[in-house]
């Protein structure tokens, strides 16, 4: 597995763990750190990815309930939510990771950490999404 992969699962499970404890990045990260065998080339990775999915929250949630048209929020699987939630950080603010890698990666973590559904909800969400954020960036740009 690569750094990347393994970075992304250690988001995941960071990700996963501040939604359902109310806790900070700050007073949960070093806990986190031990208790993992994250290698050390992915942690910064890890860190950049939990810190930009709460700092911009809102703007991830909005597009995530814009978007999931029979699922609100607080009803999703809490997995789900968390891969969402990466992957549409990652869509908007990554844009030197390919569209095709952050939703294949979200599908594969799906798959390993979430129900047997997970992956087809996840791929059409965040294919929704990137269609809307992607496309909005490349005109622009």
């Amino acid at each position: 597995m690569g750094i990347r992969r393994q970075g992304r699962e250690a988001a995941f499970q960071l990700v996963y763990q501040l939604d359902l404890s109310g806790e900070s990045y700050e007073s949960s990260a070093e806990e986190f750190w031990l208790q993992t065998a994250t290698p050390c080339q992915a942690r910064e990775f890890t860190t950049s990815l939990v810190k930009g999915v709460f700092a911009n929250m809102d703007r991830i949630d909005a597009l995530l309930s814009e978007h999931s048209h029979n699922w609100k929020m607080h009803r999703m699987n809490a997995v789900d939510r968390s891969i969402l939630r990466l992957g549409v950080y990652e869509l908007i603010f990554c844009n030197e990771t390919p569209t095709k890698v952050i939703i294949n990666e979200a599908i594969e973590i799906g798959k390993k950490y979430g129900t047997a559904e997970s992956g087809s909800f996840i791929n059409g969400i965040l294919d929704k999404i990137s269609k809307e954020v992607r496309q909005k960036d490349e005109e622009e740009g």
